[in-house]
């Protein structure tokens, strides 16, 4: 097993035998009578703590991120914090291509969290991710992040989302916290559904957030998209300036920034301008736009044959249908409106070229998100995992050279 820290940190360490080998033996030429002078001693280094830092694989979806995380963390004794916003969510595994328990062979953090129709978002998830760290770090081990959600990756490694809008918990994630953190065991999927978690706002104390964006939403279809804009405009109108009269889901957003205290406009300024808090390796795997689409296709297919019409139905038995989640994620989204439309060969058909077409728009969205970070090392998804390994630890020896 390489230690990570080693691995990093101290490419080209000598051995302790090497350091041990030399010349030996009493002085000589030394004068009669007088006492042998004993050779000054070697003051001794206080051992100097090593430095913790994060290696974060991303990139689009279906370029292999979950492999290359798998066989860095083995080699590095690491464990893995996935950056996925769908990954969270409990049965939910086939369409979000979760890696299966049974494959795994390290433990796995902020998979499993919530419950399909359970509020979660980026700053639920920026202090699962830093508990998940520091639950790493204690235990000497290397974290790796994984995942292809660019928010919730700049909400683990960066200094945002936590000046504003935060809000103060109830129940849900903060159970079990000690000084504002999350417990570790908090983590992990539990056989307890988990509560609302609820943020307190100026204007509407006892709202939770999927009832705030029902509420907007409602709000939003009532008055049209331009009426929508000019009442933020009233309210807020350097952020109403930022965005398009008709991008409704961002005007959405922007109330709901109101209702925390912040705006659309400062958050997007902080958002520009934040900075790792963590020292970062950022690794990005990339392929041809023709090959990634191929490897989508694909893969879409396989969930299909793995089941994934079936994870949809039984999430449509369990109630969560018409739920916010799963009507927000590609996969689930298309096969519910083909369920509704009675489940034919025709409608899934149809639904299957509708996920490989949302997914293959998808990673474009992420390409554009992740080529801003001029941090990442980007590394061609197209090499063998051995020779991708190669690559990686070459950039770890260049990041400390």
């Amino acid at each position: 097993m390489v230690s990570a820290r080693q691995t990093v940190l101290e490419p080209d360490k000598e051995s302790a035998e090497d350091i041990a080998e030399g010349p030996v033996g009493e002085p000589v030429g030394k004068p009669a009578g007088k006492p042998v002078e004993e050779p000054a001693e070697e003051p001794v280094e206080e051992p100097v703590e090593e430095q913790r830092f994060v290696i974060a694989i991303i990139g689009p979806t279906a370029t292999g991120k979950s492999d290359l995380a798998e066989r860095l963390a083995q080699e590095l004794d690491g464990e893995i914090v996935c950056a996925d916003s769908m990954q969270v969510y409990k049965d939910m595994d086939i369409g979000t291509a979760k890696v299966p328990p049974a494959k795994r062979s390290v433990r796995y953090y902020c998979v499993d969290l919530v419950a399909p129709g359970e509020e979660f978002n980026a700053f639920a998830y920026q202090k699962a991710a830093r508990a998940a760290f520091a639950a790493i770090w204690a235990q000497g081990k290397q974290p790796v992040l994984c995942g292809g959600t660019g928010l919730y990756v700049r909400a683990a490694l960066e200094d945002f989302l936590t000046a504003h809008g935060e809000g103060e918990a109830e129940d849900g994630l903060e159970s079990g916290s000690e000084n504002g953190m999350v417990s570790p065991d908090c983590l992990y999927a539990s056989a307890e559904k988990p509560k609302s978690i609820k943020f307190r706002t100026a204007l509407s104390p006892h709202e939770t957030r999927f009832e705030l964006r029902q509420r907007l939403t409602a709000e939003a279809q009532e008055l049209g998209p331009e009426a929508f804009h000019a009442k933020l405009a009233a309210l807020d109108p350097e952020s109403a300036a930022l965005i398009h009269p008709r991008n409704v889901r961002r005007v959405i957003r922007a109330f709901e920034w109101l209702e925390q205290g912040s705006s659309y406009a400062e958050q997007s300024s902080e958002f520009a301008t934040s900075a790792d808090i963590y020292p970062t390796i950022y690794l990005g795997l990339t392929l041809p736009r023709e090959l990634l689409y191929e490897r989508i296709n694909a893969r879409v297919v396989r969930m299909m044959e793995q089941g994934l019409l079936g994870e949809v139905q039984s999430l449509v038995d369990e109630g969560y249908g018409p739920s916010l989640t799963a009507r927000q994620a590609i996969g689930y989204k298309e096969l519910l409106d083909a369920l509704s439309k009675g489940g034919s060969a025709e409608d899934l058909a149809v639904a299957v070229e509708q996920i490989q077409q949302a997914t293959r728009r998808y990673a474009k969205r992420q390409l554009t998100w992740f080529r801003r970070n001029e941090r990442i090392h980007w590394l061609d998804a197209q090499l063998p995992l051995d020779a991708l390994v190669k690559e990686v630890f070459a950039v770890f020896k260049g990041s400390t050279d």
